[in-house]
């Protein structure tokens, strides 16, 4: 495969030692959780939002606020509630009696890094006011457009998959708009034993920040030169169409499961994560393992599936991993 990357090697050099400067911030803060660390950087560097689903306790809040912590950058955490409105997310107009006008409220939403805890709890009104800010970067107010900051706005958002009861799903036109998601497991003996000597020591100052908002700016913009082939990009293609299209490279069962394949949202989303994996892994190129590797974080919220794969116990996973080894690697 051809290697035609427009980086530098002082770019490369550059982004190389911030991701890592941000992955050591976050093991120190963090006991295990690999999985969770790096879709945050790869959210974080390839400017996305992510979608994290694990039950409560495992750390989803204390690594968002990390990594906000980690880039010196403005953290805001939303605790979602069935009773939560739009303007408690975007801000609204309040009456000021001393001056006889209106004055507008900006909500939380007007930060670097949003945490949206629980969004599946919040009502399907309150869900749709974060469209336009996840997609437009603005909200707005009164009828006048507010911009959210223009260098790094990233939306993490939570959701607890057992429970039901109170929650309202998000819709596929909502879930679409993360760039990823991840699912996040509980930690091992071990690792449970190390978060339990952590909290016996008592470290709970945060660390000063390794990396400027800055820095993420720049990096960004090294992740968007990295190399990709015009054959990574029909792979990625033809990986998005299987799901479309599942009849051509699935059996009859297992295609039947399909309800509804993915948008093109998912081929963006291939583009900017496997270059950011790429740049994660070393490389000023992509490469097709860095697709594979980015499939499940990629597609698992992008593929609906009918009642049947549930009855038969089949996930969305399964499904991915399938398309994946039916396809011809370039």
């Amino acid at each position: 495969m051809e290697q035609n990357s427009q980086i530098s090697q002082g770019e490369f050099q550059f982004s190389t030692n911030v991701i890592n400067q941000i992955f050591m911030y976050l093991d120190s803060r963090i006991i295990g959780q690999g999985n969770l660390k790096k879709a945050l950087v790869t959210a974080l560097i390839a400017d996305g939002h992510i979608l994290l689903e694990s039950v409560p306790g495992l750390a989803k809040t204390t690594a968002a606020q990390a990594l906000a912590n980690s880039v010196s950058g403005i953290f805001s955490r939303i605790q979602c509630t069935p009773d939560l409105l739009p303007g408690d997310i975007t801000g609204s107009q309040i009456y000021n009696p001393d001056t006889h006008e209106f004055e507008t409220i900006k909500g939380p939403v007007f930060a670097n890094i949003v945490l949206l805890d629980e969004i599946n709890r919040s009502n399907a009104k309150t869900q749709s006011a974060m469209l336009e800010v996840m997609q437009e970067f603005q909200v707005t107010v009164g009828g006048t457009s507010y911009r959210v900051p223009d260098d790094i706005f990233i939306v993490i958002a939570t959701q607890n998959p057992i429970e039901q009861e109170g929650t309202y799903p998000l819709s596929e036109a909502q879930t679409d708009r993360f760039l990823i998601k991840e699912k996040i497991e509980y930690p091992s003996v071990n690792e449970e034993v190390a978060i339990l000597n952590l909290m016996e020591s008592g470290k709970k100052t945060a660390a000063p920040p390794v990396v400027t908002i800055a820095d993420i700016d720049a990096v960004q913009e090294i992740v968007n030169k990295v190399y990709m082939d015009d054959c990574i990009k029909e792979y990625i293609a033809n990986i998005v169409d299987a799901t479309r299209n599942p009849e051509k490279c699935l059996d009859k069962t297992t295609a039947s499961y399909i309800r509804m394949g993915a948008s093109p949202r998912a081929s963006i989303a291939f583009l900017k994560t496997a270059k950011a994996a790429a740049i994660i892994n070393g490389r000023s190129y992509v490469i097709p393992e860095d697709i594979k590797s980015m499939a499940h974080l990629v597609l698992r919220h992008r593929i609906s599936l009918d009642y049947s794969a549930m009855i038969d116990n089949v996930s969305v996973e399964t499904i991915i991993d399938n398309i994946i080894s039916k396809l011809p690697t370039p």
